[in-house]
């Protein structure tokens, strides 16, 4: 069991330290610029080139079941779920396989709302509550996969 983080603009890093210490995992901090990093050998940053989903495509790649991805790209989330890992929004917002679609869904209609010029307002400010559901939600798929471990 490993942890990918789509580390750009993410908001629970620290989070994610704190879970993959408790639990001894191995965690994958992706992005496409430097990112200051605890010593850890738990910790591994990657790198990748610049580009539109590149860090999306180095860990769709790598994913594989018993794995968890945090992202908040829903196009991501759906990828590693095919690959069978678990998909977590820094929000705490689990995505699974019966609710992907529908987050597919909405996202574009956004976009075609926004493209016609609309101004929407974005998603509501990042705050403790979510951050306190991210826990909640990564601590429950670490011991939900560790329960279908063998």
């Amino acid at each position: 069991m490993r942890i990918f983080v789509d580390a750009d603009a993410c908001p629970v890093k620290d989070e994610v330290f704190k879970v993959a210490d408790r639990y001894d995992l191995h965690t994958f901090v992706v992005s496409n610029s430097f990112i200051r990093l605890p010593a850890s050998a738990r910790i591994e940053a990657v790198v990748v080139d610049a580009g539109p989903d590149v860090a999306d495509d180095w860990i769709a790649e790598h994913a594989q079941p018993g794995d968890i991805v945090v992202t908040n790209d829903i196009p991501l989330a759906e990828r590693a779920l095919k690959a069978g890992a678990a998909a977590i929004a820094p929000n705490g917002r689990a995505f699974t396989i019966d609710s992907i679609g529908a987050a597919l869904a909405q996202r574009s209609i956004m976009e075609h709302i926004r493209s016609t010029g609309e101004i929407t307002g974005g998603p509501r400010p990042f705050d403790r509550s979510d951050r306190s559901r991210f826990l909640q939600a990564l601590d429950e798929a670490v011991q939900r996969w560790r329960r279908r471990r063998p």
